[in-house]
């Protein structure tokens, strides 16, 4: 009798026991759901802290900006030589006063004039660079010497600036099938691609 009242008492003291466990364990539970909650205010955009802008990244390079041009347009891209910054004075009237860094990339080839340019002007040079820019754009488009293979494409050139980033694309490659259609059928063509190389270069200078 005294062994059976010994067992019963051992039983309730473990039955006690796992209760009072229990209801320790489901205390804590609301404690590490604060601690998530807290940590997720002080991080709203779940990327360590900072924010995305849509500005000009200061980290890419020239490199990564073309990269991104040749992704989009990929064998419709024809530019192959890069221009030295003494050149690009001469020919585009941008001096090394203007800009912190630039790319400028031409055809080998005389008779195509595909191009891509992008100057990362310096502070408060970005107006002079864009005035530089239009200004050899007028002379291209007033010239008329130009082959006629080339006069839409140089139509459909652009200029757009990207906060201190200035582009000139004149892109569209081979348009000779296109030219028995008329001069709008090329512009628009080229329009396309300038297109698609100034929203490369915008997404990339906003990542």
């Amino acid at each position: 009798m005294k062994k059976t009242i010994l067992l019963l008492g051992l039983v309730c003291i473990f039955i006690l026991t796992s209760c009072g466990n229990k209801s320790e364990g489901e205390e804590t539970k609301p404690q590490d759901s604060t601690v998530n909650q807290s940590e997720s205010a002080t991080n709203p955009t779940g990327n360590g802290g900072q924010e995305t802008g849509t500005g000009s990244n200061s980290e890419v390079s020239m490199q990564d900006l073309r990269d991104a041009v040749i992704e989009v347009i990929g064998d419709n891209y024809w530019p192959d030589t890069m221009m030295e910054a003494e050149m690009f004075a001469d020919i585009y009237g941008v001096t090394s006063d203007m800009y912190e860094e630039f790319l400028a990339e031409t055809p080998m080839i005389g008779t195509n004039v595909d191009t891509l340019i992008i100057v990362k002007a310096k502070e408060g040079q970005v107006g002079a660079v864009e005035d530089a820019l239009n200004a050899y754009r007028d002379n291209l488009v007033n010239d008329t010497m130009q082959y006629p293979m080339n006069l839409g494409k140089i139509q459909a050139s652009r200029i757009e600036t990207f906060e201190n980033y200035v582009c000139f694309v004149q892109l569209g490659a081979d348009t000779t099938d296109l030219m028995e259609q008329g001069d709008d059928v090329v512009i628009e063509k080229c329009q396309e691609e300038n297109e698609k190389a100034l929203e490369a270069i915008r997404i990339a200078l906003s990542k």
